[in-house]
């Protein structure tokens, strides 16, 4: 059950990411939502939850780093998009 309330949480990090970043409800890639959500999630959350003295504990700061990692990387992503495109 871990396992799939980590993967519906990467996909909705990943997809509000995209949409910070400009992207409509309709233009949104599920598939790359899904892999820099839960890589930015992974990276974002466990960072800030440790950097706050939070541990592995399930916090708001956890859930904001997880939003902020994911959005970081689907920044990147575009930018290496734009960059390969070019």
């Amino acid at each position: 059950m871990l396992i799939i309330a980590l993967i519906l949480f990467g996909i909705v990090a990943g997809g509000v990411a995209q949409m910070i970043l400009g992207a409509s409800m309709k233009d949104v890639d599920w598939t790359t939502a899904l892999v820099t959500g839960l890589i930015g999630s992974f990276v974002g959350g466990l960072v800030l939850s440790l950097a706050t003295g939070n541990g592995l504990d399930l916090h708001a700061t956890g859930l904001l780093g997880s939003i902020g990692g994911a959005l970081l990387v689907t920044w990147g992503w575009g930018l290496f998009q734009r960059s390969r495109a070019a």
